[in-house]
């Protein structure tokens, strides 16, 4: 399955789901998306892994690098509802404590919102 992505404005917030695999393949069309999404001004996103089934490095990778402009822009990132292989990978990877987490889309919009 490939990476199908969406986005909408939730309270100001960018809020992007991904459903399906984020892997090489995918992750130049997200780091587009991400960016295009940063160029309109949006500082605040939620990415939503509630359909997401699979991370590679090269998605972590996308993450971190937005997670860098954000920072670089005063803005916030908030990863929601981690599915248990996507959280794996992050464990594993030590990247965790990197990104604030929510349960929910609606727990997520409502920290990057606050921010």
């Amino acid at each position: 399955m490939t990476l199908a992505l969406s986005t909408e404005i939730r309270d100001g917030v960018a809020v992007v789901r991904l459903a399906g695999r984020l892997d090489s393949t995918a992750s130049p069309d997200l780091e587009r998306l991400l960016r295009d999404t940063l160029d309109r001004g949006c500082v605040r996103m939620v990415l939503d892994f509630s359909a997401t089934d699979y991370i590679s490095s090269a998605g972590l990778r996308v993450l971190l690098v937005l997670a860098r402009r954000l920072e670089e822009r005063r803005g916030h990132l908030v990863l929601s509802a981690l599915t248990p292989p996507v959280h794996q990978v992050f464990d594993l990877a030590g990247l965790l404590p990197l990104f604030a987490q929510a349960a929910s889309l609606d727990e997520a919009v409502a920290r990057a919102a606050a921010s």
